[in-house]
Formats: structure tokens, sequence, C-alpha cells
């Protein structure tokens, strides 16, 4: 039996609260998921059961390891696309945290030829690039759900080193340096998303350069706290 030493309750903490500013900033509804690797195991992560985000309890994590098996199987039932979490941090090794949503402002940029890019400083980030997974590669005809480990790793594979990836008629998943890096990448992935579509209504959008990007990301990842203590209060009335 493997034993795995207990996350750090603050770790816990956290990944509970990151699944409720999700849920708050409608990055996700019943669906979707956030993990994180367990920070006295880099060969394994933490997750809820299957259950909706806003939900989650500390009670309902589950460690698994990178193959997305359950370390302790508690006799429920888990997300059927956990392999896109697992697959993800053994092709990333730096990526602490991930994000699969499905976000509708994401949904038409992963359907068209239209690439998302960043409009604004606040997702520098997109300048990095987004491809897009299409899982007829790998598997041709499915419910289009990742549910497999070699539909995981196909999608890992698409990721590449980006930070966002969109998936073809289907969201996207997000990875970052942390919980508050992540839900910040998708929240404002998916606030990006809305202002290009509104600008494309309007004409030729001026994106940012890739310099632009750069700096802007840069900045931005050094004031995490600051929008997460602010989601955090609206999410849970935290003080």
């Amino acid at each position: 039996m493997t034993i795995v030493p207990p996350a750090d309750p603050a770790l816990v903490a956290e990944l509970v609260t990151g699944n409720r500013i999700l849920y708050d900033q409608k990055i996700v509804d019943a669906f979707g998921h956030l993990s994180v690797r367990h920070d006295k195991d880099p060969t394994k992560y933490l997750m809820s059961r299957h259950l909706a985000p806003g939900l989650v309890t500390p009670d309902d994590l589950v460690t698994f390891d990178l193959d997305s098996v359950p370390v302790v199987d508690i006799g429920k039932r888990y997300y059927s696309e956990r392999f896109i979490h697992g697959e993800i941090y053994k092709a990333r090794p730096e990526v602490v945290a991930v994000v699969h949503c499905h976000a509708p402002q994401l949904i038409p940029f992963g359907a068209t030829k239209v690439p998302l890019r960043p409009i604004y400083h606040m997702s520098g980030f997109l300048g990095a690039g987004v491809p897009i997974f299409e899982i007829r590669d790998t598997g041709g005809i499915t419910d289009m759900l990742v549910r497999t480990p070699v539909l995981g790793r196909a999608l890992a594979a698409s990721l590449g080193d980006k930070p966002v990836i969109l998936m073809r008629g289907h969201g996207a998943t997000m990875v970052g340096n942390s919980i508050k890096h992540v839900v910040y990448r998708a929240v404002y992935a998916a606030l990006n998303a809305a202002l290009q579509m509104e600008a494309l209504r309007l004409g030729e959008p001026m994106f940012l350069s890739e310099e632009e990007a750069v700096l802007a990301a840069q900045r931005n990842d050094n004031a995490l706290d600051r929008a997460w203590n602010m989601w955090q209060r609206e999410a849970l009335g935290a003080n």
C-alpha cells in the first residue's frame, strides 16, 4: 500500500477555495475541475471526487497518482476526465495546478479559425499562443471527453509548453505554478475571450505585441493576491 504524507492544510483549504472561486466567477458550473500537485510528493495530485466544484469541501478531496488512480479508493465516483490532470503533471514537471472548464466565452475560439489572443494587459499570458486540441486526431469519433490516459497524453502533447489550450467542441484547460496562478488564468482567459468577441464586432482588433504580452504577464503574476483576496471574499464572504 502506498503511504503518502498528508498535504499541507493550507494547500487543502486553497484548493477548496479555488473551486468556489471558479464557480463564483462563472468559469465552471456543475461541471469542470481544479487540481493541485501534492506539496509533499510531486508524483501525486489532489482533486475532488465526482462533485460540482461549488460544493467541494476538504472531505471530498482525493489523492491520485499521476496515472490518475486514487491512492486510497474511497468507493465513490471520480471525475472521468481526471486523466487531463495526471497526464499534464507527467508532461510538465513545473506545473503545480490545472483547471479544466467549459466557460462559454472560450468555446467559439476552439470551434473557429479565429485565434484567441491577448486584447488587454490582464491576459498577457495568452501571448504565448493558445493551441486547440482536436480529439478526433487521437480518438476518432468520441463523446468529446478525455476519459483515457491515451487522450490525456494527446491533450498534454497539444498543450506543449503553453499556459492554455482550447478543446474543440468542449472547453479549455489551463495550467499554472500555483492554484492562485491557474485560477487567475482561467478567469482572465474567459474575460479576454468575451472582450475579443466584442472587438471583432467593431472591426480588426489591435492585440498586445509579443513584448507587451510578456511584460504584462510578468507584472500580473506578481499581483495574484490582489485578485485572489477579492474573489475569495466574494465567493466565501472571507475577510
